[in-house]
Order: structure tokens, then C-alpha cells, then sequence
């Protein structure tokens, strides 16, 4: 699902000059994966010391993304490319997950299958669910008991908000998670370092900031601020509980696609004076998912991006 004068090292220093196309990724475990624009990667380093190194030897997968969300013009329109980018951490954000996952068990003489992995991800899904969409409307109804009213969006909103953020504050404190947002600050500082025209190399990336104004966290607290507007607009009907449920559901494709624009849009005018402002909660969100890396992890996030774009020169040259 990955990624500014904000977000990048120097608050003043721009890009040398606009990118033609928006580099992402997303952490895995103990690796990065990096999407370029026909092709991704996913740089992982194994448990296992190297006695000439003292460090786990970095393994990449690289792939070629040609599936018809990727290719088809209709999932680059205005909104639809929201549901896109849903559709791909779906997709290639599992895909890479899977791969990493079983790198470091295989390293460790441990195998995992892919059916293990997608129950794990179906369970938490569902949990997901019910967490941040049953549990805020059970909430929010004890609180405002005119469901149907603008006070009850608001309501679940501010209580949606609160547990997806305290959600993330608790699992930060697991080592495992913690590790993983550590790679995640890894893959910005490596994308702010190339969008300001930096030198790949470590010393010149870990200048970098952890923060980035396309990263999924801000992209999800843009959909739960755009989610209070479009139930506001539910609410003027004055929906029955069925009702009330199934435009949660429903709307889920809208408040996505609105979503994405509004990143995308703040991302392209990140330096305009209010749009600094606007992106300020959106960065701020990003301190519960991001960490300063170690210098190894900066090295796999590199490798990482490097391979990525390595396959997309090959298909230019």
C-alpha cells in the first residue's frame, strides 16, 4: 500500500527539479520494497552473519509490473487511481511481504506457506473491521444517540481517529514492529534523498528526513478527515443502522479515491504556503510509524531503490 521543504532534511532546499514520476515502497521484514514506475524490488538482509562482513548478506527480488492495475490507462484516472493503490498494497504490498517473511524463515531453516500468511492477513483484516469501523460507531452511539446527526460524526471521527493512533502507539513498543519502522524511515530518507538530488550513498541519506508527505500513514489520515465530510453528507438522510453500517462499507471506494487526490495534490504544491500547513498533521502522523534507521538498514533501503530503478533503465536503454 508506501512515498518535500517539510518532509525533507533541509527546510528551505528544493528538488533540483520536478520528478517525472512518484517513487514509493512500503517496510517489510527486515527489507525494504521499492515500486518504480514498470518495475519493483524488495532488498531484504537475512539473519545470517557474513564472518568477513559481521553482517547478513542483502537479497533482492526484483519483478516487472505488468499486471492491467499497473497498465491499464483507466487505473490512472483522476480517483480510480485511489482504488489503485489499494489494489496494490493488496497485490505487490503482500507479495512482498510473503517473499520477506520467508527469506528470514528460510535463513533459519523455518518454512512458511503462503496459505499460513493469507489466514493471518484475512484474521486481521477482520479485526480491522471491527476496530476501526464497528467499534467507533458502537462508541460514538452510546455518546450521541442521534446516529443520523452531524454530532455523531464527529463524534466517531474523533474516536476512529483515536484508535487507529493509539493502536499504532501500542504496537510500536513490540521489538519486531519497532524494527519495521525503522525500514520505514529507512525508505523515506532514501526517497527524499533522491527527490532532493542527493547522492545515494549512506552518509548522504541519513541526512535525510524519516518524514514524507506521500506515505501511507498521512494517506490514512487524509481518508479518516475525508471520511467525516462524506458521512456528514450520509447523515443529512438520516439513516437507520442498516443503513448507517452500510454506508461505511460503501463508501469506501469514494473516501480513497478523495483520498489519494489530496495527498497527491499536496505532494505536487508542497511548498506552497498553506499546503506547508495542510501537510503539517499529515507528517506528524508519520512519528508513530517511522524510526531513524541503523546504517545497515539504510544500505538495504538503497539497494533496494537502486535495483528498481536499475530494471527501469534496462527497459529504456
Amino acid at each position: 500500500m508506501a512515498e518535500p521543504a517539510i518532509a525533507a532534511p533541509e527546510a528551505t532546499a528544493k528538488p533540483k527539479a520536478e520528478q517525472p514520476f512518484f517513487y514509493g515502497g512500503q517496510a517489510v521484514i527486515e527489507g525494504v520494497m521499492m515500486r518504480g514506475k514498470s518495475h519493483y524490488a524488495v532488498a531484504v538482509r537475512l539473519p545470517k552473519l557474513n564472518p568477513d562482513t559481521l553482517k547478513g548478506e542483502i537479497v533482492v527480488d526484483r519483478g516487472e509490473l505488468k499486471a492491467p492495475i499497473y497498465t491499464n490507462p483507466i487505473w490512472k484516472l483522476p480517483f480510480i487511481r485511489g482504488l489503485a493503490l489499494i489494489g496494490e498494497q493488496l497485490h505487490l504490498g503482500m507479495k512482498s511481504l510473503i517473499w520477506s517473511a520467508n527469506m528470514n524463515a528460510g535463513a533459519n531453516d523455518v518454512q512458511i506457506g503462503k496459505r499460513e500468511i493469507t489466514g493471518s492477513v484475512a484474521v486481521a483484516a477482520v479485526f480491522a473491521l471491527a476496530l476501526f469501523i464497528g467499534l467507533p460507531l458502537l462508541l460514538a452511539s452510546f455518546a450521541v444517540h442521534r446516529s443520523g446527526s452531524f454530532a455523531f460524526v464527529v463524534v466517531e471521527g474523533l474516536i476512529r481517529v483515536g484508535l487507529v493512533l493509539g493502536y499504532l502507539s501500542a504496537i510500536s513498543l513490540l521489538p519486531d514492529v519497532r524494527r519495521v519502522f525503522m525500514y520505514h524511515g529507512a525508505e523515506h530518507k532514501t526517497i527524499n534523498a533522491f527527490e532532493s538530488g542527493w547522492a545515494l550513498d549512506v552518509p548522504s541519506v541519513r541526512k535525510a528526513s524519516t518524514l514524507h508527505p506521500r506515505c501511507g500513514t498521512g494517506f490514512l489520515l487524509v481518508v479518516l478527515v475525508v471520511s467525516v465530510v462524506v458521512f456528514s453528507v450520509v447523515a443529512l438522510f438520516h439513516p437507520n443502522l442498516f443503513w448507517l453500517i452500510a454506508s461505511r462499507l460503501l463508501a469506501i471506494p469514494l473516501i480513497a479515491g478523495s483520498g489519494f487526490e489530496l495527498i497527491r495534490y499536496m505532494a505536487r504544491h508542497r511548498y506552497n504556503p498553506i499546503v506547508k500547513i495542510a501537510l503539517l498533521p499529515v507528517l506528524g502522523t508519520q512519528k508513530f510509524t517511522t524510526r531513524e534507521p541503523s546504517d545497515d538498514m539504510l544500505e538495504v533501503a538503497i539497494c533496494a531503490f537502486n535495483s528498481a530503478r536499475q530494471g527501469e533503465e534496462a527497459v529504456a536503454a
